[in-house]
């Protein structure tokens, strides 16, 4: 009897408004690191975490997105949590990808910010039930965030990993900010995202 092993496919959900370099050197990052097949690249729609927040609509920044990652064979966009109208809960998006998705096994990809928060998702026990957790941190990190990722591996019973990520501090809120004023992202974000933004004149206006 031969036995398949499962495909390893990395989550990278976010808003991306917009996408940046940040965002793609991680993903690389997750993919080299962990030998991932895949990274399956996903754009908020409603979010409970942003629920007063301006974002734009789920069209355009999946767009950003397409465009972003389709020189790179192993990215891939999935629109599930944008083109859904109610509010997306991972843990409600990772049960339907086990259900898309036959003999993989998926790793969750968030950022530091996202762990300190992570007490306060709807149901981690279940999100790190069906998935492997990469905290992306930058390098120069020390090990506090090891002892911080240990805590909650423990409290949740997770396979908890650190990701070593490239040091990339610009945000898509300094990113929107720099349009906004005029000024360059040459080197921000891939060329065909900004000539995106500008022929659809997004973030012209204040926040």
């Amino acid at each position: 009897m031969n036995f398949i092993h499962p495909r390893k496919m990395g989550i990278m959900g976010g808003t991306f408004d917009p996408i940046h370099y940040g965002h793609l050197l991680i993903a690389q990052s997750a993919a080299e690191e962990f030998d991932l097949d895949q990274v399956l690249f996903l754009p908020t729609g409603k979010s409970p975490h942003k629920a007063q927040i301006f974002v734009t609509e789920p069209k355009l920044r999946c767009e950003m997105v397409r465009i972003a990652i389709s020189r790179n064979p192993d990215f891939k966009l999935s629109v599930w949590e944008a083109e859904n109208r109610e509010i997306n809960y991972t843990y409600l998006t990772l049960r339907k990808f086990h259900e898309q998705y036959e003999n993989t096994h998926f790793y969750f990809i968030m950022g530091e910010d996202s762990l300190d928060d992570f007490p306060n998702w709807k149901n981690p026990c279940e999100i790190c039930r069906l998935s492997t957790v990469l905290v992306a941190v930058r390098n120069d990190r020390g090990d506090g965030i090891k002892d911080k990722i240990k805590r909650m591996a423990n409290t949740y019973a997770a396979d908890m990993h650190m990701l070593h990520a490239p040091n990339f501090t610009i945000s898509s809120r300094e990113i929107r900010e720099r349009i906004r004023l005029g000024k360059s992202v040459r080197y921000m974000i891939p060329e065909e995202v900004e000539t995106f933004i500008r022929q659809h004149y997004l973030y012209m206006e204040q926040d």
